[in-house]
């Protein structure tokens, strides 16, 4: 039975950008773009969630087969009675395979602003380590907040930031949420990163442009959303998914591209579409290890070890400050 001493919920009552906003001003620009952060209501997770089940889609299992194989290798560089701050820990799947390896964790803080989702991983990962402290926090994990006291025998502060989702960030944009990571951590802090690698085109459009179409379908549910919840009349039939690896840009860029001129209504707004126009909905940046290296020492981090898959797919880095 858990310990409800050892479990925590802090609400830091985080802000969120309006989806109406975002979608109104979004749409305006002359560059049209919605953040990616909106794809994940019900439907978007759970289209996700099939996503990483795909053949073609090799960064969620790559990176869990890197962190199973070589987790009694990062548990001795965490140390005994290590405080694990996941940003943005989703189901908190991956911190499973980093506590079981762990000596005497004392502390597990998973960071997230989905305030229903968090609270029910974060309860769910409590009950199946009881002897753990578990201090959930709601906040927007890529700007300031303050960690709660977390009491029981001091060990390292250890960041975790797994999934390749720092290369949904532009590369300056990432050097800052690594130097906000680091002011939060506090002096001597460490972090453990998945970083997605470069390589065959080939291979990263695969992952984009899955032959069962489930990527296009979660792209395309940003639409059916804005439909559902905006009052919109989008013609779904006349958009598509488009997704493409710029080698000069070391990126897989990802759109909504409009297949005619068109008009659409959106919470009373009307708005235009040009055949051919782009609707940018993520980047995903891929890195060679040294590039990597050098944009976390932008952030004061240096490296200490680095693991890979044998194909050279996906890469988990472990850095310390300085």
């Amino acid at each position: 039975m858990r310990d409800d001493a050892r479990f925590a919920f802090h609400d830091l009552a985080p802000g969120e950008e309006s989806f109406r906003d975002a979608v109104l001003n979004g749409l305006s620009r002359p560059r049209k773009a919605v953040p990616c952060k909106f794809f994940y209501d019900a439907r978007g997770s759970a289209l996700f969630e099939e996503i990483c089940r795909l053949p073609e889609y090799y960064p969620t299992r790559t990176e869990i087969a890197i962190l199973e194989e070589n987790a009694d290798e990062i548990a001795a560089q965490m140390g005994a009675y290590s405080r694990i701050i996941e940003f943005g820990s989703g189901a908190s799947q991956k911190a499973r395979i980093l506590l079981q390896a762990l000596d005497r964790p004392a502390a597990y803080v998973p960071v997230d602003i989905s305030r229903d989702h968090l609270r029910e991983a974060a309860a769910s990962l409590a009950e199946d380590f009881p002897e753990l402290t578990v201090a959930a926090v709601c906040a927007d994990y890529t700007g300031p907040f303050e960690l709660p006291p977390l009491p029981g025998p001091v060990g390292k502060r250890v960041g975790f930031f797994p999934g390749s989702t720092i290369g949904n960030f532009e590369p300056d944009a990432a050097a800052r949420f690594l130097a906000n990571c680091a002011h939060i951590l506090g002096p001597g802090g460490e972090m453990l990163i998945g970083v997605d690698l470069k390589k065959d085109r080939r291979i990263l459009e695969a992952a984009y442009n899955d032959r069962a179409g489930v990527t296009a379908a979660f792209n395309l549910n940003l639409f059916e959303r804005i439909n559902r919840e905006l009052d919109g009349d989008l013609d779904l039939d006349l958009f598509e998914h488009f997704a493409f690896y710029s080698e000069r840009a070391g990126r897989v860029e990802i759109y909504i591209r409009s297949l005619a001129d068109q008009q659409a209504t959106i919470a009373g707004r009307r708005l235009d579409f040009a055949a051919g126009e782009l609707v940018h909905t993520e980047y995903s940046y891929k890195y060679a290890v040294p590039e990597f290296r050098e944009l976390a020492a932008r952030a004061g981090f240096r490296p200490v070890d680095t693991w890979t898959d044998p194909a050279g797919l996906f890469s988990v880095h472990y850095f310390r400050l300085r």
